[in-house]
């Protein structure tokens, strides 16, 4: 068998990593990409995610919030209501977004399968 060495084996970029450190846990893009047209209170967020909960939408607000790419702002009300919205550094995703969007309507049927006339 070959002797494989670290030069030899490819290392995964840096940036990859903490993109998707972040990103690659469910529910964080379509947060942020449910926020950026604009604030959206905390009720309105959970109605537009279908099937995530009061509890992960909360936690993952938090992390958002504490990478910096969100920011939590409360209207004192009354009544009291916590909208979010997106930081310069969050709104900086959406041609990133925006472009993952575009392969998934070609690449990627609804079951989230690929295409056979891809698979080559």
């Amino acid at each position: 068998m070959a002797d494989h060495g670290e030069a030899v084996c490819r290392q995964v970029d840096g940036g990859m990593t903490r993109v998707f450190g972040l990103f690659g846990k469910r529910w964080t893009g379509l947060i942020v990409a449910t926020l950026m047209p604009g604030p959206v209170h905390f009720a309105d967020l959970r109605r537009a995610i279908p099937g995530i909960s009061e509890r992960m939408l909360s936690d993952r607000l938090a992390e958002l919030t504490a990478t910096g790419l969100v920011v939590r702002e409360v209207d004192a009300g009354p009544p009291l209501r916590v909208a979010y919205r997106l930081t310069e550094a969050g709104l900086a995703m959406e041609s990133a977004l925006k472009e993952l969007a575009r392969w998934a309507e070609t690449y990627l049927g609804e079951g989230g399968q690929c295409p056979e006339r891809f698979r080559k």
